[in-house]
């Protein structure tokens, strides 16, 4: 027997009749569909398909005109999208993970949404992940948002999330088991500041915009978005997955409903992927007479090593306390550590690795990079359960820092085995959609050219005798600070 949700907030957050919901929409939708007009025709042209939104969930006469302005970005991938995966914040049941449903429709006035029953199976042996039902009953965070996906897409199943007490990773960790390619769709759900004066509400908002936009949830409190914590593993994915997001409404119910004395604020912003994936990759090649990158890495451990090694343990004892990475303020430190770096950190414990995890292309401040990768190595590699306070005692750190990659330019494959230089280049090799990369650290594994350049192809899913005309390669340099005891770099701070 089919397991139905009925509606909880018809007639009260949107018209309980099908006829006027469906008018209702409708309108908002048309005005939506003209403001993004407007936009593309500012910009001169059209934007590429979009693989995540964010998007309000009042009622519809408070942010009906910001999120049907969202939902106007979905219309590009109509028919291609099969499956919208939906998280959105608690607010009316306690709950700890990220809480799906037990039913196999969800019903609106506008007709039954289908759940997508093996998208939740593939995710149910996750322990952040349960289902409780009890959760969705009110809620209405989540129902808001299905009368203008039946609008907009012709025939699509939903994958329920109500996020409660969670961590950003482990939002993130769902997101991606579900990502998938074109036919999936990411769409978190939450409004900005709540019950200010205008004013102050307006200096709120535009700053979590800004942080949304620089891909960092480390400037957003909760009181900022209620939806912080689905928000925070849309941007951590979004760093994974090479995403810009771009501001398409802001505004707050004093905008749509006239009364500014006390406001909530309401923002809708699309994911796309980066227009020019290159651009993050490639580094123009230093000129004559400029300092190599792998001697100013140097130069900069050798001066801030001791911070950064500082920064490491700080964000390992504060991840003990409160699985997550403390807050940096960035503009605290020196220029050179607030500038976009990559990095790796390793750990160790008597002489065993005990987690390693790092960035290959530089999208976040240094300083942030670290104590990101410093938390995620001891508390996140999936080879390891996380770190205990009594291992630290015979722990060791040590920091990896990526040069800037540089596209090499060859005539063929035997030309780009000719330039690498063993023990000396990490590789990073790209030929369409497939790509991949090795530290130098892989040499010592694999010490032969053409052998470390065909267990690269491997990894990236290509034959070892593979070889085209849009074959792409970028060479960089690591630096490292040699191992440290944890207790001598927490002890220094």
């Amino acid at each position: 027997m089919s397991i139905v949700r009925p509606p909880a907030v018809a007639g009260v957050f949107y018209p309980r009749d099908g006829a006027s919901l469906n008018q209702a929409v409708g309108h908002l939708l048309q005005d939506g569909m003209k403001a993004r007009q407007d936009d593309t025709d500012r910009h001169g042209t059209d934007f590429t398909p979009p693989k995540a939104l964010i998007a309000p969930h009042a009622g519809y006469v408070f942010s009906g005109i910001p999120a049907a302005r969202a939902y106007a970005e979905l219309t590009p991938v109509r028919d291609k999208v099969k499956r919208v995966v939906l998280l959105g914040p608690a607010h009316r049941v306690a709950i700890h993970g990220l809480a799906t449903t037990s039913a196999d429709n969800w019903q609106t006035p506008l007709g039954p949404v289908r759940i997508d029953r093996q998208a939740i199976d593939a995710v149910a042996h996750l322990p952040q992940v349960i289902t409780d039902d009890n959760a969705h009953a009110q809620e209405h965070c989540l129902e808001v948002h299905l009368p203008f996906l039946q609008r907009i897409l012709p025939d699509f199943s939903l994958v329920p999330f109500v996020v409660g007490a969670a961590g950003r990773d482990e939002v993130a960790e769902v997101l991606e088991s579900l990502w998938g390619g074109p036919e999936t769709f990411i769409l978190i759900s939450s409004d900005l500041s709540h019950y200010h004066p205008y004013a102050e509400a307006v200096r709120l908002d535009t700053d979590t915009a800004r942080a949304i936009e620089a891909l960092d949830e480390t400037r957003i409190s909760q009181d900022q978005a209620c939806g912080r914590i689905p928000i925070s593993g849309l941007l951590s994915s979004a760093r994974r997955h090479h995403l810009q997001a771009e501001r398409v409404a802001l505004c707050n119910s004093g905008d749509t409903s006239g009364d500014k004395s006390r406001v909530v604020g309401y923002g809708a912003w699309v994911f796309r992927p980066e227009e020019d994936m290159d651009a993050d990759i490639e580094t123009a090649p230093a000129e004559p007479g400029e300092v190599d990158p792998g001697e100013a890495d140097q130069k900069l451990l050798d001066r801030h090593g001791r911070e950064l090694l500082q920064l490491m343990a700080r964000s390992i004892r504060h991840g003990f306390a409160s699985d997550a990475p403390p807050e940096v303020a960035v503009g605290s430190f020196a220029e050179s550590l607030r500038q976009e770096r990559a990095t790796f950190v390793t750990l160790e414990r008597n002489g065993q690795l005990r987690g390693c995890i790092g960035s290959i292309v530089a999208n976040r401040p240094l300083v942030l990079d670290v104590v990101e990768n410093a938390f995620r190595a001891a508390f996140r590699d999936p080879r390891f359960p996380k770190l205990t306070p009594g291992e630290t005692a015979d722990l060791t750190l040590s920091l990896s820092v990526l040069s800037p990659m540089m596209p090499m330019q060859f005539e063929d494959e035997a030309d780009l085995l000719a330039q690498l230089r063993p023990g000396v280049d990490g590789l990073m090799i790209q030929d369409g959609a497939q790509r991949s990369v090795f530290l130098p650290q892989v040499w010592e594994q694999l010490p032969h050219r053409r052998d470390f350049l065909d267990h690269l192809k491997a990894k990236a899913g290509m034959a070892s005798g593979h070889w085209s005309s849009g074959f792409k390669a970028w060479r960089f340099t690591v630096r490292k600070l040699p191992p440290v005891d944890f207790t001598e770099a927490a002890g220094s701070n």
